[in-house]
C-alpha cells in the first residue's frame, strides 16, 4: 500500500512538470513580439530618463530645474548687439587673446562700481539695503559644470538696464573706444589699459567664455537672467523668483582652453594682481584639507585590541604571569577611555581675498612703493607704474587724508577734453565712496592728477549736489592744489625731465588760470634758453642766478623754432654782450609769460616788444644821445613822408647790432609769433572786431644808427628829401624787417615788384624795357594741314595696296 501510494504521487508529479514545460514552449512562442515591444518602450524610457538627467545636471549651474528651463526658452525675449558692439568685441578679442586674465580684472571692478553705487544710495535712502545689508563680492569655481561665477551686492539692473548697458553703448564708449584702439598701434599705448577706460569691460569676458549668463535684480524691478554666445543675447524674468535679493551674478561658461581659471591657486593670483585694493571684501570659494579627531566606531574597537595584543605578549617574552595581569589592567583602563583616530577632511569655506585696510589710512612708513604702485594700478586701470605720489595727512579746518599720483603719460586727447568733467579724484567720507564727479576738486589744468581723499569732517547723508557746495570742499580743494604742485615740485631732475615733455602745456595753462598759486607755478617752468644746448631746458630759478650783476629783466623772445629765433634781429645785440636769453618755441609759452608779470624780483622783458633797455655806462647812454641828434632828419623823413602810412613812429635801436632795422610790437600789441599763431587759428570768426585791430596796429620801426644802410640813406635824406631811390630803398627795408620781424606782409606783390627794381637796377636793365612778345602760332591751322598730309598719305596707301593686288592676279 505503501509503495503504490508513492507510485501515484510520482505520476502526478510528472504530469505537472510535463505541463509547466507545455505551458513554457507557449510562452517561447508569442515571446519575440512581446519583447520587441516592451523592449522599445523600456529603452526609450531609459533615453528619456538620461536626457533629463544630463539636462538637470546642465542646468543645475543655475539653480534651474527642467520646467524652469523649458519655461525660461520659451518666455525669453531675442536681442541683437548694436553694429558696434559686434566690431568691438572682435577688436577685443582679437587684440588681447594673449592677455584673457584682465577679464577678472574688469567684472570685479564693474562689481565695486555695483556697490559703490548702492551704499552712496543708502546715504540719502537706509532703506534700498533692507534687502541685503552685506556689501561684497564672491567669486566662485565649478570645474565640473567649467563655469566660474562673480557675484555681487551692488545695485542690480533693471530689465531695461540689462539692454543699455549690456546691448548698446554710448558713442562715449563704443566709438571713443574704437578709435583709440586704432591709434594704440601708433602710440605705442597698451590696450589692455583702455578696456575699462572707456566702461566696454564687461565685454572682456567673451575671451574666456563663449557663453555668458547674467542673473540681476535691482529693488525697483523683478529679477532677469540675461544670456548671450557673444552673437545676440536673450533677456527673461528668472523663473525662480527672487534669489539674490539685490545684486548680479556673472556666470562665465568658459572655453576649453581657458579653463586654467578654474583653478584656485590662478584666480587668486589674478586677484592680488588686479583687485586687491578694491574697497568692499572678495571672498572666494576655496577648499582646503584638514585632520580631524573623530570617534572610532564600535565594531572597530575588538580589531584594535586584537592586533595591539599579540605585540605586547612578544614584548613581554618569558615575563611571569603578575606581567601579564598588568597588561591587562592597563587594557582595561584604556578600554574605558573614548577611542578616537585622524582623518584628512575636505573643507569648504569663503576665504577674503583682501583683507588689508585702505591703503591712504595706513601711515607713509608702513606702505611699501609696491604697494603704493598696485594701488595706483588698480584705481585708474593703468598698467604702468606712476611717475611720482604723495600720501600725506591734512589737518586744520578740516582733516583729509590723501594719496595723489602723477601718471606717466597723458592721454593724448586730454586737451580734447579740457575743462569738462573728470573722474580723477574719488572722494570718500569715513571711508565710504561718495563720487568721482567732483569738477571743484581739482583745477583744469592738474586734471590729471589721480588719486582718493577721505574726509571724516563731510557730512554723509546729503545728497551729492549739496555735499560739492559745502564750505569744507573749497578748502580740502585749496589744500589738495598746495600738496599737488609741492609733490612736483619734489620730482628729480631726472623724472622732471619725463614729467615735462608730458605736461608742459597744463604747467603754462595753469600760470594763466591760477592767480593765487601763479609764484609756485613759475617754479615748475621749464625753457631752452641760449646758455642750454638744444632739447635741453632751464629753471627760471637757474635763469636768475646766471644773470649778470646788474641785469634788472629776464629776456625773452618767442618764435617757431630755436632756429629761427636764434637768427631773430631782436636777439644779436643781446647774445653778442653775453645776456642769456629764453627761447619759447611752444605756441602757449608767450601767453603765459604774458600773464607772469614778475619772477624772484625780476621783470620779464619780450625783446621782440618796446621798452627794451641795456644798463649801458654813462658814456654809452651821453653816445646814443648824440646819435638821436645826428639821426634826427631820417627818423623825421621816415616817419612823415617815406613810411607815413606805415609805422607808427621811426627810432634809434638799442637792440640792433648786425641788422639795419626790425619791426617792434607796442608794448600791448602782438609780437610777429602771436600773429602768426592768431592767422593759423582754425577756429576763429572771419570778422572778429578784436583780432582785426590787433592785426592792423602800425609798429614802431628801429633802426640800427650803426648800419652801413642807414648811414647812406641819411647821406642821401640830407642830399635830397625827394630822393626817389632813397624812398625805394626804405619801403624795401621796411618790407624785409616785417618779414626778418616774423610779422605778414599785407602787400607781397608790392614787395614783389620793388625786388624786381632792384634787380633791373643791379644788373643794369632799364626799368621800361619789357619782356618779349610771345610768337603766336594758330593751332586749328596746323591742325587741319596735319589732317590732310594724313589723308593724302592714306590715299596713296590704299593706291599702292590695290596695285600690289592687281599684280598677283
Amino acid at each position: 500500500m505503501k509503495y503504490l501510494l508513492l507510485l501515484v504521487l510520482g505520476v502526478f508529479l510528472f504530469a505537472g512538470i510535463q505541463q509547466v514545460r507545455a505551458e513554457a514552449d507557449d510562452d517561447d512562442d508569442t515571446l519575440p513580439l512581446v519583447d520587441n515591444n516592451l523592449g522599445a518602450s523600456k529603452e526609450g524610457s531609459r533615453t528619456d530618463a538620461e536626457a533629463v538627467k544630463r539636462e538637470e545636471e546642465a542646468i543645475k549651474l543655475d539653480g534651474l530645474n527642467v520646467a524652469q528651463i523649458k519655461e525660461l526658452r520659451e518666455k525669453s525675449e531675442k536681442f541683437t548687439f548694436q553694429a558696434e558692439v559686434n566690431r568691438m568685441m572682435k577688436l577685443i578679442i582679437n587684440s588681447l587673446y594673449r592677455n584673457k586674465e584682465i577679464f577678472l580684472r574688469e567684472l570685479i571692478s564693474n562689481a565695486s562700481d555695483a556697490l559703490d553705487k548702492i551704499r552712496l544710495l543708502s546715504l540719502t535712502e537706509p532703506g534700498v539695503l533692507d534687502s541685503n545689508r552685506n556689501l561684497e563680492v564672491k567669486i566662485k569655481a565649478d570645474k565640473e559644470g567649467k563655469v566660474l561665477h562673480i557675484i555681487d551686492t551692488g545695485i542690480g539692473m533693471t530689465k531695461q538696464d540689462l539692454v543699455n548697458n549690456l546691448g548698446t553703448i554710448a558713442k562715449s564708449g563704443t566709438a571713443d573706444f574704437l578709435s583709440k584702439m586704432q591709434d594704440s598701434k601708433t602710440e605705442g599705448q597698451d590696450v589692455n589699459d583702455m578696456i575699462g577706460q572707456f566702461g566696454v569691460g564687461f565685454y572682456s569676458a567673451f575671451l574666456v567664455a563663449d557663453r555668458v549668463v547674467v542673473t540681476t535684480k535691482h529693488n525697483d524691478d523683478k529679477q532677469y537672467i540675461w544670456e548671450s554666445d557673444a552673437a545676440s543675447f536673450s533677456i527673461v524674468e528668472d523663473p525662480r523668483g527672487d534669489t539674490l535679493q539685490r545684486g548680479s551674478q556673472v556666470s562665465l561658461h568658459l572655453k576649453e582652453e581657458a579653463l586654467d581659471f578654474l583653478e584656485e591657486d590662478t584666480v587668486k593670483q589674478l586677484i592680488k594682481k588686479y583687485s586687491q585694493f578694491i574697497n568692499f571684501p572678495i571672498y572666494m570659494w576655496t577648499s582646503k584639507e584638514v585632520e580631524e579627531e573623530v570617534p572610532v566606531e564600535e565594531e572597530e574597537k575588538p580589531a584594535e585590541v586584537t592586533t595591539e595584543k599579540p605585540a605586547k605578549e612578544d614584548s613581554a617574552d618569558d615575563e611571569g604571569e603578575e606581567d601579564v595581569k598588568v597588561e591587562e589592567e592597563e587594557t582595561t583602563d584604556e578600554d574605558s577611555k573614548p577611542k578616537t583616530k585622524k582623518i584628512k577632511k575636505t573643507v569648504y569655506n569663503w576665504e577674503i581675498m583682501n583683507d588689508s585696510k585702505p591703503i591712504w589710512t595706513r601711515k607713509v612708513s608702513e606702505v611699501t612703493a609696491e604697494e603704493y604702485n598696485e594701488f595706483y594700478k588698480s584705481l585708474t586701470k593703468d598698467t604702468s607704474d606712476p611717475l611720482t605720489q604723495t600720501h600725506f595727512i591734512a589737518e586744520g579746518e578740516v582733516t583729509f587724508k590723501s594719496l595723489l599720483y602723477v601718471p606717466k603719460v597723458q592721454p593724448s586727447e586730454s586737451f580734447n577734453k579740457y575743462g569738462t568733467k573728470a573722474d580723477n579724484i574719488k572722494l570718500y567720507v569715513r571711508r565710504v565712496f561718495i563720487t568721482d564727479e567732483f569738477n571743484d576738486m581739482m583745477p583744469n589744468y592738474l586734471s590729471f592728477i589721480r588719486g582718493v581723499v577721505d574726509s571724516d569732517d563731510l557730512p554723509l547723508n546729503v545728497s551729492r549736489e549739496t555735499l560739492q557746495q559745502h564750505k569744507l570742499i573749497k578748502v580740502i580743494k585749496k589744500k589738495l592744489v598746495r600738496k599737488a604742485l609741492d609733490m612736483l615740485k619734489k620730482i628729480d631732475k631726472e623724472q622732471y625731465e619725463k614729467f615735462w615733455k608730458e605736461y608742459s602745456t597744463n604747467i603754462k595753462l595753469g600760470i594763466m588760470e591760477d592767480p593765487s598759486n601763479r609764484s609756485r607755478l613759475a617754479k615748475l617752468l621749464r625753457f631752452q634758453s641760449s646758455s642750454t644746448k638744444d632739447k635741453e631746458y632751464t629753471s627760471l630759478s637757474e635763469y636768475v642766478e646766471r644773470m649778470k650783476p646788474k641785469q634788472d629783466n629776464i629776456y625773452f623772445i618767442a618764435g617757431p623754432s630755436r632756429a629761427e629765433i636764434e637768427k631773430s634781429p631782436f636777439v644779436e645785440r643781446l647774445l653778442s654782450r653775453g645776456y642769456e636769453v629764453l627761447f619759447l618755441v611752444e605756441a602757449v609759452d608767450e601767453y603765459s609769460i604774458s600773464a607772469l608779470p614778475e619772477f624772484d624780483g625780476k621783470r620779464f622783458q619780450n625783446v621782440a616788444k618796446e621798452g627794451f633797455t641795456l644798463n649801458e655806462s654813462d658814456e654809452a647812454k651821453a653816445r646814443f644821445e648824440e646819435l638821436k641828434t645826428e639821426y634826427e632828419p631820417l627818423l623825421k623823413w621816415l616817419n612823415d613822408v617815406a613810411l607815413k602810412d606805415k609805422i607808427a613812429k621811426a627810432q634809434l635801436s638799442e637792440r640792433l647790432a648786425n641788422s639795419p632795422c626790425a619791426l617792434v610790437a607796442s608794448m600791448f600789441g602782438w609780437t610777429g609769433n602771436m600773429e602768426r599763431l592768431a592767422l593759423a587759428n582754425a577756429h576763429q570768426k572771419t570778422d572778429d572786431p578784436q583780432r582785426m585791430y590787433y592785426l592792423n596796429q602800425k609798429k614802431t620801426l628801429e633802426i640800427n644808427p650803426r648800419h652801413p644802410l642807414m648811414r647812406e640813406l641819411l647821406r642821401r635824406v640830407d642830399a635830397d628829401a625827394d630822393d626817389i631811390v632813397a624812398k625805394d630803398m626804405a619801403v624795401l627795408m621796411f618790407n624785409t624787417a616785417t618779414l626778418r620781424s616774423g610779422f605778414q606782409l599785407p602787400e607781397t606783390a608790392d614787395f614783389a615788384d620793388s625786388i624786381e627794381r632792384m634787380m633791373r637796377q643791379t644788373l643794369g636793365v632799364s626799368l621800361e624795357e619789357k619782356p618779349e612778345q610771345e610768337e603766336f602760332f594758330d593751332e586749328d591751322a596746323n591742325s587741319s594741314a596735319a589732317a590732310g598730309a594724313g589723308g593724302a598719305g592714306q590715299e596713296e596707301d590704299e593706291e599702292n595696296i590695290d596695285a600690289d593686288e592687281h599684280d598677283e592676279l
